[in-house]
């Protein structure tokens, strides 16, 4: 944190999509920091009227905006030194049935976002980015992995704004994530709907999600990204621990089948990028393609031959058993006020 808060001296950070739980957690860590000033973009004034309240903060500023408008992004990026980029439509149903709503947040957003920043010379941009972009079979996934490209892209571009990606998989008790949903029904004694008990999801706090993304602040060069190593559940196995935690052994699940879009497992990395990637012990960093549009070197310098490797996805990882995950559970600030 030393370095961090070296870098963040009397600096401005702005954070699109601020109101949501990234954003909460960042301003959480950084609201009594030696930053001059942090930004929450969002186009959400109920959000953000709750969350001036809720902080009374001088060094907290709200900016109403959309990122799907260029010129709100380039006004409120002005004299900007660092950006978290965590505005994103997130939910795979409603991205599967709008999913033109998904591409024009997700990619034509984040490709206005990086042009404001550019443009205004901001020094440091990361974009949060997810598992469904890796073989993606959702309109959300796909418009994230749209927008993964679109910022490998612009980071070519850019010499004096330095652009990175993170990429996360399920992040524990994030709006509109399962655990809320399981939490409540329990609570108001209804039967649990869970999709699938086999399911995996990767379990990681939203504390490691800001530390993930402070990671590549760090760490970062133009164009890479970052994933952090996380242990899974099944989705069985976290409804049991919670049913305990809760003191509600009479809880029952029905099981509905997944829904439009969605993965039996989560994949962080492909099997080419698990290939080409950087093991940097807690965390991997996959390094941009950096060669040129000249066809005519693939026929004399190609890739590397890709060997036999495999993606890094939720069923391979290290599997958390009802113990394990209990001790996480009690980490994660939502459920602080139900146990």
């Amino acid at each position: 944190m030393k370095k961090i808060n070296q870098m963040m001296r009397n600096k401005r950070l702005l954070i699109t999509g601020g109101t949501g739980s990234f954003g909460n957690a960042v301003l959480n860590k950084f609201v009594n920091s030696n930053l001059k000033e942090i930004i929450i973009f969002s186009r959400d004034e109920k959000k953000q009227d709750d969350l001036r309240k809720k902080l009374m903060s001088k060094k907290v500023k709200f900016i109403i905006g959309d990122v799907r408008d260029r010129d709100s992004l380039i006004n409120a990026t002005r004299g900007v030194d660092y950006i978290f980029h965590a505005a994103a439509l997130k939910q795979v149903p409603n991205c599967e049935f709008f999913p033109m709503e998904a591409v024009k947040t997700n990619v034509i957003g984040t490709e206005n976002m990086l042009e404001a920043a550019i443009q205004n010379k901001v020094k440091k941009v990361i974009c949060l980015s997810t598992d469904k972009a890796v073989y993606p079979i959702n309109a959300m996934g796909i418009s994230k992995a749209m927008m993964e490209k679109v910022i490998i892209s612009k980071s070519r571009e850019s010499d004096s704004t330095q652009i990175c990606i993170t990429r996360y998989g399920n992040v524990m008790a994030s709006r509109g994530s399962v655990i809320p949903s399981f939490t409540e029904q329990i609570m108001n004694n209804q039967t649990i709907t869970i999709t699938d008990p086999d399911m995996t999801r990767f379990m990681m706090t939203l504390q490691e999600a800001v530390d993930l993304v402070l990671f590549a602040f760090l760490n970062g060069k133009n164009g890479d990204l970052f994933v952090q190593k996380s242990p899974a559940s099944t989705i069985e196995i976290l409804f049991e621990c919670l049913k305990e935690m809760l003191k509600a052994p009479q809880a029952k699940a029905k099981i509905i089948g997944t829904r439009h879009g969605e993965k039996s497992y989560e994949v962080l990395l492909s099997k080419e990028e698990r290939h080409k990637a950087t093991d940097l012990g807690n965390y991997y960093k996959i390094s941009p393609d950096n060669r040129s549009l000249n066809y005519d070197l693939f026929f004399t310098r190609g890739s590397k031959i890709l060997k036999d490797s495999e993606e890094y996805n939720s069923n391979n990882t290290k599997r958390l058993n009802k113990t394990q995950l209990k001790k996480l559970l009690k980490k994660v600030d939502y459920l602080k006020d139900y146990l």
